[in-house]
């Protein structure tokens, strides 16, 4: 695993970046595939801000704490890393068992309305077209995805019913089901 420091207004002294070199270290032994880290030490309004960002096998995962000790905050931020790598280990263990699906969301132009005037139509204009794989999973383990990724709302084969549904982020609190008819 490559770690970086990146320091703004604060000084790294070499015991205490050995010491985050070490405890970044164990991190691996909760998840093998970590490809690469990033600290970030920042100090704020008479804190210490640390920001760890690491790259886990293609999902990014992010934890910041602040304090007035540096090695506190690290210690802090890293339990926000270590808790959310053993949380996506676990939901990649429960995924082995699913099966994924291919599906691509073409449009086809003849279903379009063509009176549309210029204005609206640029407004409307799609601007980028991503294509995915949708996994079979249960709602649940959809959200878990969504709060690992996120983002506001997660597409997903309903392992239940086997209909593609999608989970979403309430302004209210918790979470919404679309299911289709």
């Amino acid at each position: 695993m490559e770690v970086r420091f990146v320091t703004r207004n604060v000084e790294l002294p070499g015991d205490i970046k050995e010491y985050m070199d070490k405890k970044l270290g164990k991190i691996e032994k909760f998840f093998d595939k970590i490809l690469d880290t990033q600290v970030a030490l920042n100090f704020k309004r008479g804190m210490n801000v640390v920001e760890i960002t690491s790259n886990v096998n293609g999902v990014v995962m992010r934890g910041e704490d602040y304090a007035p000790d540096l090695r506190k905050a690290f210690d802090r931020a890293l339990k926000n890393i270590e808790r959310q790598v053993k949380k996506h280990k676990d939901y990649l263990t429960d995924k082995a068992r699913l099966k994924t699906q291919n599906v691509s969301f073409d449009i086809d132009p003849d279903l379009l309305p063509q009176t549309q005037a210029e204005d609206d139509a640029e407004s409307r204009e799609i601007v980028k077209i991503k294509k995915f794989s949708v996994d079979v999973m249960t709602p649940t383990e959809a959200t878990m995805q969504m709060d690992l990724l996120g983002h506001n709302f997660f597409l997903f084969k309903n392992d239940a019913t086997g209909a593609v549904n999608v989970v979403y982020r309430r302004q209210e609190g918790g979470y919404g089901l679309l299911e289709p008819r």
